[in-house]
Parts: C-alpha cells; structure tokens; sequence
C-alpha cells in the first residue's frame, strides 16, 4: 500500500496497544505514551519499505529492484526479531515508557510491523511473506495501491488520537478506525469472491475454465474490477462492476508471444519475472528485443512495469543487462488522471459503457470466441 496508509495504520495499532493512564497522577505519563505510540508506531510502519534504499545501493538492475522489494523486510520470519530487537533497545535504554509496560510496548512495536506485509499482501504487487523461503509472493488483490476508503477512517482515528491524547475517547477512534479500515479490507475479500465467481463461469464456458487468471479492483476503489486470464496465445481481459454487471463477461483477446518467451526460458531475468508475477505478463519482440510486460499493473496497453531482458542473436536469445521501458497514461498528465477517472466512473454505473482499458491495442485482434457477452 501508499506509504500514507502504511503510516497511519502503523500508528493506530500502537496507540490503541500502548498504555493509557487511568490515575489521576498518571495522566501526563498516559498522554506520553499515547504521542509516543503514534509517533512509534508511524517509524515502524514505513520501516519495512525502506528496503528499497539498500537495493538501490547494491544494484541497479530494474528487475532486481522489483522483485526484491517487498522480501526480506517483508518477512514474517524476520519482522519480529526486528520487532523484538527495537523493543529491546528502547527498553534498555529508551526514557523509561518502554519499561514502564514491556508487555503493552513489545505488541505495539511487533503489530506496528507486522501489519505492514499483511496490509501490502492484500494488493497485487505481491510480498514475500515467507522470505528466505521462495513460494511466488502472496498476492490477495483485493484492494488497490492507493484506495482512499481504506486510509481515511485511520488517518481522522489518528489525528482524533493525537489532539485527545489520554482521553477515552481517543481509545474508542483508534478502535473504530481499525475496525472501519478492516471492514473494508473484509468487503473487498466479499467483491473480489463476487468477480472471481462469474469471471470462473464465463472463462469455463469459453473453454478456458484451467486458465490462471487473477483479478484486481481499478484504481482507488473496490467496486469496480479488472479480470485477467492467460490463454495458448496470449491473455484475455474483462471488466466487471459489482453494482451494475449482471451474467456473463465480456474478454477482449490479446496475443503475446508466447512461443518466444518459451524459447527465452532459462535467461535469469525472464525467470526472475515468471515467478514473481506467476506468468502474469505479456511478451513483445521490439527491435530484435524481447520485452516483457506485467499484466497485473497497469491498463491494456500501457503497463506500469515493462523490461527489455533479451536480444535475438544468431537466432538465439540471449540475455541482456534489463532496462526498464518508460509507462505512461495515453494521455499525459493531469487530462490522462482525469480521463481514466471519468471512464471508470462511466463504467462503474453502466455496464454499457465503454471499457476503461479503450480499445484494443494496435494491431492487436480478439482472441476466437473470447468475445461472447
């Protein structure tokens, strides 16, 4: 998620964890704690995320930089001794609020981290849950990157929290902002059962019914989502609101080159990118440059994370240092931004309405018989 969102949930669990002062005579050392938790839990929040800083210092190769983002400081193996060593720190020599509770602090600090991956898990970049052991990163996909439903009733529990400080009320915001922000978490799990059910139908009833897919709200809601499925020659893709849609979905076909990404397995980044997206991605030849996409980020044709990893030569691929290929919207800037807004708007309310994504891509034709409504 955002690091906004990250923040704020990092800082509501703490405060609502860390001690409040019930006697008259512990009330300045009660807001202490409260302040202190906040600002704690904050740090500790955004700490797994600056995983990105040493990366960058050891390489930069930009599929390292991505598929190593979200791993090791990710790790529910590695977050609690981290949890355990600062709590042992700031007991040890911190200004006593630490020794005071240990109990109270030790779970403030650990859930401040922990809940960073699990929060993270939920969106469809992936994270490597069980960093050193290598499954492809846990991707639930139920909530976008950026989704303001989610990040609003922590940030209002959070700054509630800091002007109330001891206060009970301050507990109870804390409380309910957690409680809101999961609820949502929890209706997105309920959308995303929705789509996946009548998205599995349709694609068995297009013969594709073993095809991986993978499914994932638009930007910054949960109402209306994106389908994707891998076929022999390539992907399909439909959209689906949960307010309007009714029967069966519409896929637009797509080709990738599938018999050339075949031909370049064994190239390290093309694998590296295999599992991390679990063959989730389009692949193009460009100027004699093998260029793969991530279906799982970005909007056909534009994809957020593209990489030219291999060059034909002699009539053999071989592997090349990756470069990252610049992703824009269509339309730049600020138009771009409100142009996508308002066609998912249009399509959220009527199924009739043209798909988010436009039209297909140049040069590209509908997968036979994926078009059926």
């Amino acid at each position: 998620m955002d690091s906004l969102s990250q923040i704020v949930l990092g800082g509501a669990v703490a405060a609502v964890i860390a001690p409040a002062a019930h006697r008259r005579a512990a009330l300045l050392a009660g807001a202490a704690h409260r302040r202190a938790a906040l600002l704690a839990g904050a740090a500790l929040g955004t700490l797994p995320d600056l995983d990105s800083l040493p990366i960058a210092l050891f390489s930069d190769n930009p599929v390292t930089l991505m598929t190593v983002h979200r791993s090791f400081s990710h790790s529910l193996f590695v977050l609690p001794l981290v949890g355990a060593l600062v709590w042992w720190l700031f007991k040890r020599f911190g200004h006593g609020r630490v020794a005071s509770s240990p109990a109270r602090w030790f779970w403030a600090i650990q859930l401040a981290l922990v809940t960073h991956p699990l929060l993270d898990a939920f969106t469809v970049y992936g994270t490597q849950l069980w960093w050193p052991l290598s499954p492809p990163p846990t991707m639930w996909s139920s909530v976008f990157i950026i989704d303001p439903l989610y990040t609003v009733w922590l940030l209002v529990a959070c700054v509630a929290a800091w002007w109330l400080r001891e206060r009970v009320a301050a507990g109870r915001a804390l409380a309910a902002g957690l409680l809101l922000s999961s609820a949502y978490l929890g209706w997105s799990l309920v959308a995303k059962a929705m789509v996946d059910r009548e998205a599995e139908r349709t694609l068995a009833a297009l013969g594709l019914g073993d095809a991986p897919y993978f499914s994932v709200p638009m930007p910054f809601n949960t109402l209306l989502w994106r389908v994707v499925a891998m076929t022999p020659s390539g992907y399909v893709e439909a959209e689906r609101s949960v307010l309007v849609d009714e029967g069966r979905m519409h896929f637009r076909g797509y080709p990738s080159n599938v018999q050339v990404l075949k031909q370049a397995r064994g190239i390290p980044a093309v694998d590296r990118l295999s599992w991390f997206n679990r063959g989730f991605m389009r692949a193009q030849v460009l100027e004699d440059r093998l260029v793969l996409s991530d279906l799982r980020m970005g909007l056909e044709p534009n994809y957020n994370f593209q990489f030219e990893v291999a060059t034909l030569r002699d009539g053999q691929w071989q592997p090349v240092p990756p470069v990252q290929r610049p992703w824009s919207l269509p339309v730049a800037g600020g138009a771009g931004v409100r142009q996508l807004l308002a066609a998912m708007w249009r399509r959220t309310w009527d199924p009739a309405a043209e798909p988010v994504a436009g039209r297909l891509a140049e040069g590209a034709a509908p997968e036979e018989g994926t078009g059926s409504p």
